[in-house]
């Protein structure tokens, strides 16, 4: 669940050219801004189906094409798949990979350094292998040498079946991937966060940095987003409410923020970030029984970083949805202030133009 990512020049130029007026309004919605509408929005595309049971998906933006980016959404089966679509919900047949043996969630991160030269990557959690599985991208060729198996040494029921899972670059390139599993222990060691490096062939190696995360014990852990240019974690705790941590393990396990913890019809599922500005934009929070996002102010409430206070809730035509993916930049005349995707149980994903998904409650669209 990527959020949004810089990759040139001319991209940054756009991502960052909004105007103090709208930096201003991001930053004061609050609580008095939230609606609650019978209104349903309706996708501008829905993708083709997938064999089985589609749950997560992520985007590659094509650096030099913005309009050529491409979705890769996971196909949840014991025989499953990374489909991937392009920005009209087609699948690229040449691109697809099937025969995963339950894919669960699925994020993308830019520059990898693999045989010295900066590789975007594709990774996802293969469930009953237990092993995360790497592609590089645009091409969706394997660069993990069969996969690489997570969770070593845990013996707990479910504790090493693989769900979710997301990737943080810091500010000196290096890329980690966050990851969870099925079942966890209560006593703030759920997710496990790994550093992503070459090994020495061209192929990607993982070395476990950290255990962290507190868990409920109410339900369980899968959506996972991570924001990078501020340097948070988020995820859903499936029956308390959204956690929020440092990224880097050198800022240590602290948790900051429990939010979203009322309102929520059934599971706390997907998570993603919009961005206005550098450190403003929107937090999109799946409410799954209820077909509806809850939104929450990436900046905190202006005082407190921290205190995320809902925004908006909104009614989406996607069923039942688990993973959701945001990107925060134009990318063609269809998605001209940024693109919403929703997972829906009918072995499709949901494409939103932002707007329609900010709708007049949303200020400081650029």
């Amino acid at each position: 669940m990527k959020r949004y990512v810089l990759f040139s020049l001319s991209l940054a130029v756009l991502l960052f050219s909004c105007s103090e007026k709208k930096q201003e309004a991001a930053s004061t919605v609050g609580a008095d801004a939230v609606t609650d509408t019978n209104v349903v929005v309706k996708p501008l595309y829905v993708t083709d189906t997938v064999a089985h049971d589609t749950d997560d998906p992520a985007v590659w933006i094509n650096p030099a094409d913005p309009a050529a980016s491409l979705i890769i959404g996971t196909d949840k089966d014991q025989d499953g798949g990374l489909y991937v679509f392009d920005l009209n919900g087609k699948i690229q047949k040449d691109k697809t990979v099937r025969g995963l043996q339950r894919p669960d969630n699925v994020d993308v991160e830019y520059g990898l350094m693999l045989n010295g030269k900066p590789t975007d990557i594709a990774v996802t959690t293969e469930r009953f292998s237990h092993k995360l599985r790497i592609y590089s991208l645009p091409d969706m060729k394997p660069v993990d040498g069969g996969g690489i198996e997570v969770f070593a040494g845990e013996k707990g029921v479910n504790e090493r079946d693989l769900m979710g899972i997301a990737l943080y670059k810091n500010q000196e390139g290096r890329i980690y991937a966050i990851v969870g599993r099925k079942s966890g222990p209560t006593d703030g060691t759920y997710l496990w966060q790994y550093l992503l490096e070459d090994n020495g062939q061209g192929k990607v190696s993982a070395k476990m940095i950290r255990k962290f995360g507190a868990y409920s014990g109410l339900k369980e852990i899968e959506a996972i987003a991570v924001d990078d240019r501020l340097g948070y974690v988020y995820y859903s705790d499936e029956g308390k409410g959204v956690r929020k941590y440092y990224a880097d393990p050198e800022k240590g396990n602290k948790e900051l923020a429990l939010f979203g913890t009322t309102g929520f019809t059934e599971d706390h599922e997907g998570i993603s970030v919009y961005q206005l500005t550098d450190t403003t934009g929107y937090i999109l929070v799946s409410d799954q029984g209820a077909n509806s996002f809850q939104i929450f102010p990436r900046e905190g409430n202006g005082t407190n970083p921290h205190n995320h206070p809902l925004v908006k809730k909104i009614k989406v035509a996607a069923n039942k949805s688990d993973g959701s993916e945001t990107v925060s930049i134009p990318l063609n005349k269809d998605f001209p202030k940024g693109l919403f995707i929703a997972m829906s149980d009918d072995k499709t994903f949901h494409l939103y133009r932002w707007e329609d998904i900010a709708g007049k409650e949303l200020k400081g669209i650029r």
